[in-house]
């Protein structure tokens, strides 16, 4: 294909973006490996007065959303993922030399990826990462905020730069 939009190699923005995006796969995987290697299910070990490693089977999306239901929703969870993952490298491949926007995809591109591979695997997300704040009793159950893993820190991130990049972009239009 066309060398313009980065497509072959790894030289164009295209090509780039796609290594990061391996690259948080790869770390996101690596420390679900471990954590589903090392703890029992729901093990917690403390680490400060405010944060915990646990380990947590989510059948939903974030915040638990629709984790109850009967199965189904991993194979909705994974058909969206497929279609975003499709649009979002089609995204990168006509605007990759964008840095703020091209990492925000990235990033959330890594992070849904990561995610779905676990669906596929294990029918559900490892989550791991606890943090709790007793200013948090009452807004969060009991001031636990929702567990996550390293996929769902990267979505979250490439969401707000992605918010951050159109706000900027408004503000220059103007």
């Amino acid at each position: 294909m066309a060398s313009r939009g980065g497509v072959r190699g790894t030289g164009g923005p295209l090509g780039r973006w796609l290594l990061i995006a391996l690259a948080i796969v790869v770390i996101d995987q690596a420390s679900k490996w471990w954590i589903v290697h090392h703890y029992a299910y729901d093990q917690v070990r403390v680490v400060t007065s405010f944060f915990n490693i646990t380990r947590h089977h989510n059948k939903g999306a974030a915040f638990s959303f629709l984790a109850g239901e009967s199965g189904w929703q991993r194979w909705l969870f994974v058909g969206l993922a497929a279609a975003a993952v499709g649009f979002i490298t089609w995204l990168l491949l006509k605007h990759g030399s964008q840095k703020m926007f091209g990492w925000a995809l990235t990033l959330i591109l890594g992070g849904a990826v990561g995610n779905v591979i676990d669906r596929l695997i294990h029918g559900y997300v490892v989550d791991f990462l606890q943090f709790h704040w007793d200013f948090l009793r009452g807004i969060w159950w009991q001031g636990n905020f929702p567990t996550f893993n390293i996929a769902d820190s990267a979505i979250t991130l490439g969401a707000i730069l992605l918010i951050l990049d159109e706000l900027r972009r408004v503000r220059s239009s103007r």
